[in-house]
């Protein structure tokens, strides 16, 4: 078990929206409005805006927290007040043990050290003696795969070489506490891999860690719990499941102003299957709504599409019109079965509806969320299912699996 111990009590941070001062004349009087407008600590003042608002959380030894929100939603933040690059402006955070961080590209790596320097540098900047440094080495350049550029130095190496001696580094040095950004979305799939491997180990041995990605699958299987933030405040806070949900909710709800003028509305979504679904493994989601009686010259339809969490990307959409199937007046339900022949991930089964046009989809309707893990090993967009046979040339013996 590990010494480790991540606590944010009640944290509060303001920022500016960027007043800049290019000469003294501009900078003094500036200086001096400040003086005068003394406003309380908790008020905004001009151009002034809340990046967290009464962010509170604790990761045990042995826990995972994710945090996931949309772009600007106080992630970063949250991470940089967490390892002290910045100052809370109410509430406190505490770290406890050895952190091993890795919250933007190079960030703590020296550019004009090699690579080799960087190691030992991060070692003694974490309170490590140089002998110890020296026994982690070979397994950190090992596991970073930077072996022939070991010694270039740090600033000639591209973002996928930052990311991966930067996370080496941290991940290998006696760490107590570790804190990730999304930096690891850089580079090639395989490190990726083996970084959130080495990340489910640290955590098994007891290493309390912080991790924010926009990698859903990794954060639904490698975290105990999750914080969902919306501009910069807790939307969500339990289980990754419950957090991801709540995501996918609020990505994917309809517009206040839209309303069904034309009689069709879309109640609820089920999604019936057993969730982690295997990779190329069959769902059915059955869709509930109401259709008014058919009218000369409009056809109702229901559209059902398939976005990708992690890239924003409708991988796939049809709907009763490609099915040739016309809505029952009234109560209906209607059931669509899909094979999942797409890589692991988080998925959104969305729903849209409303008279068929050309030029423009539906309305928005409800939406269900599919995590996609396991199957057949493989790398790529979709899922083929491939089957492999062999056998020895020339023998007459037929390939078998």
């Amino acid at each position: 078990m590990g010494d480790g111990l991540i606590r944010f009590e009640g944290v509060w941070k303001k920022f500016r929206r960027g007043e800049r001062h290019d000469s003294l004349r501009d900078l003094i009087p500036a200086l001096g409005r400040a003086l005068l407008r003394r406003q309380p600590e908790g008020d905004l003042g001009r151009q002034e805006f809340w990046a967290l608002q009464d962010v509170s959380f604790v990761v045990e030894p042995g826990e995972a927290l994710g945090i996931i929100g949309p772009n600007g939603a106080g992630k970063s933040t949250v991470l940089k007040i967490l390892i002290r690059l910045l100052r809370p402006t109410h509430g406190r955070a505490l770290l406890r043990g050895r952190v091993g961080s890795l919250i933007e590209i190079g960030g703590s790596l020296h550019p004009d050290l090699t690579g080799r320097e960087n190691i030992f540098l991060q070692g003694s900047i974490m309170g490590m003696r140089r002998a110890e440094i020296a026994r982690r080495f070979d397994e950190i350049v090992e596991f970073s795969g930077l072996g022939d550029f070991i010694d270039t130095p740090v600033k000639r190496f591209s973002s996928g070489m930052h990311a991966r001696l930067g996370f080496s580094v941290a991940a290998h040095l006696e760490t107590d506490v570790l804190i990730i950004d999304e930096v690891l979305a850089v580079g090639d799939a395989a490190f990726q891999r083996k970084a959130f491997d080495r990340m489910k180990e640290m955590v098994s041995r007891g290493v309390p860690a912080v991790i924010v990605s926009h990698q859903l699958e990794r954060i639904a299987s490698l975290c105990n719990s999750a914080i969902l933030l919306v501009q910069g405040r807790v939307a969500c806070q339990g289980a990754p499941a419950e957090c991801i949900g709540a995501y996918a909710r609020q990505q994917s709800a309809p517009a206040a102003t839209e309303e069904p003028a034309d009689g069709l509305r879309l109640d609820a979504i089920a999604l019936a299957a057993a969730q982690p679904v295997p990779s190329g493994g069959r769902i059915e989601v059955v869709v509930s709504g109401e259709a008014p009686p058919a009218r000369e010259g409009l056809r109702h339809i229901v559209g059902v599409r398939v976005r990708s969490l992690q890239t924003g990307e409708v991988v796939f959409a049809t709907g009763t019109l490609s099915h040739r199937l016309d809505l029952p007046a009234g109560p209906f339900e209607l059931a669509v079965e899909l094979q999942m022949n797409v890589p692991p991930g988080i998925y959104a089964v969305e729903t849209t509806s409303g008279p068929w046009r050309r030029d423009r989809d539906g309305r928005s309707g409800p939406a269900t969320l599919v995590h996609v893990d396991g199957g057949q090993g493989f790398w790529g967009p979709v899922q083929l299912n491939c089957a492999m046979r062999v056998a020895p040339r020339g023998t007459g013996e037929k390939p078998r699996a």
